[in-house]
């Protein structure tokens, strides 16, 4: 039988197999002795054990489209970063640091900001037009609400999205509203390794439809930036690559430079005064930390 790996615990692997369910299963010793290591979101081959109790032991590793470090997981499609338009907040310099961290794995990123129901004051459209000014995709929806589920579904659909994002944004309701008709059963799993549906402490694959799964991953309130320096935090962000051409010196870092292309298009509105705010924090934190030796 052939599956996906949606969680993996202390030496078990859940398989979902599409149409059967999941399984319970151990990898067979040939992996140890190759040193290689099942993944969340690997294609497997599963030898049957047990029909009834669904157990089995991982035969074979198909072969991966790509592979994360952060978080470890193979065969993932595209990213989808959450955030709340209010209650929380919005923190926009952790948003860039996950976009930064989406971009260092070459993942295509999807902004999602929830609670538009909870949005009187009109910011999400804002927050949003900032963002697609960037070049990237941005779609506001509302769990609570079930606004923007259809569309949100539709970007989904074949692929394996990572999720990310800070914990109280609504990751699980959103999760909750996609799962509406899904091919797995969830609460099996939940059964099986007797844990919360949603108390996500590991990192779990969740079947949405044929070919189309989450990555459900904790919660973060802070992240660091990993293997990268002050010189390269520019190419990370799209809208100061577009200006930097111009400006005066070579090897500009768009704070303090006279003849800076960056600041120019900053002061006439063409930046966002948030993104560039952002930039320059990161790039103050860079350069702070110890060089990065390879």
């Amino acid at each position: 039988m052939r599956g996906k790996i949606i969680k993996g615990i202390a030496g078990f692997y859940y398989v979902h197999v599409p149409g059967c369910g999941i399984y319970e299963c151990k990898a067979k010793g040939i992996f140890r002795k190759e040193q290689v290591k099942p993944l969340v979101g690997d294609d497997v081959e599963i030898d049957l054990l047990d029909a009834a109790e669904k157990t089995g032991n991982i035969c074979a590793l198909l072969p991966r489209s790509s592979q994360l470090i952060r978080p470890a997981v193979a065969n993932v499609d595209q990213a989808m970063v959450i955030f709340a338009i209010t209650r929380p907040q919005p923190n926009f310099n952790l948003l860039d640091r996950f976009l930064i961290m989406m971009q260092q794995q070459n993942l295509s990123c999807l902004i999602c900001l929830n609670k538009a129901d909870l949005d009187r004051e009109g910011k999400g459209q804002e927050y949003a037009e900032i963002y697609r000014a960037c070049g990237y995709r941005v779609l506001t929806v509302s769990a609570a609400g079930k606004q923007g589920i259809g569309e949100l579904a539709e970007l989904l659909r074949g692929r394996t999205t990572t999720v990310a994002g800070p914990s109280g944004v609504g990751k699980s309701s959103l999760v909750n509203c996609l799962q509406s008709g899904t091919v797995m059963e969830t609460g099996e799993i939940s059964r099986k390794i007797e844990r919360g549906r949603h108390t996500t402490r590991h990192t779990e694959l969740i079947a949405l439809g044929e070919d189309t799964y989450i990555l459900d991953t904790p919660g973060f309130s802070s992240l660091g930036l990993f293997d990268l320096e002050k010189g390269q935090l520019a190419a990370y962000y799209p809208e100061l690559c577009t200006y930097e051409a111009g400006c005066r010196f070579g090897g500009c870092s768009h704070t303090v430079e006279p003849g800076c292309a960056v600041r120019q298009a900053l002061e006439q509105g063409r930046i966002s005064g948030l993104r560039y705010g952002n930039y320059c924090q990161l790039y103050e934190e860079l350069k702070s930390q110890k060089p990065v030796y390879r």
